[in-house]
């Protein structure tokens, strides 16, 4: 009984503990967060355009030098 307790207590102060360090966070407002997503985005489109670009042109040289069409 005593261990089943001890248990209860501890989670109740990790959740406590928890909640208490949330508070302390400093969140992000609104226009950052929009501006910020929109700014992932853009870089992850590009990202995988050049990566995209980079693959084909190795594939074009690789048929190219190798394969001979």
């Amino acid at each position: 009984m005593t261990l089943n307790i001890i248990k209860k207590s501890s989670i109740f102060r990790f959740i406590s503990e928890t909640i208490g360090e949330l508070k302390k966070v400093h969140w992000l407002s609104k226009p950052e967060i929009t501006y910020l997503t929109f700014l992932v985005l853009i870089v992850a489109i590009v990202s995988g355009l050049v990566l995209g670009a980079v693959d084909y042109g190795f594939t074009q040289l690789v048929n190219e030098v190798f394969v001979g069409r």
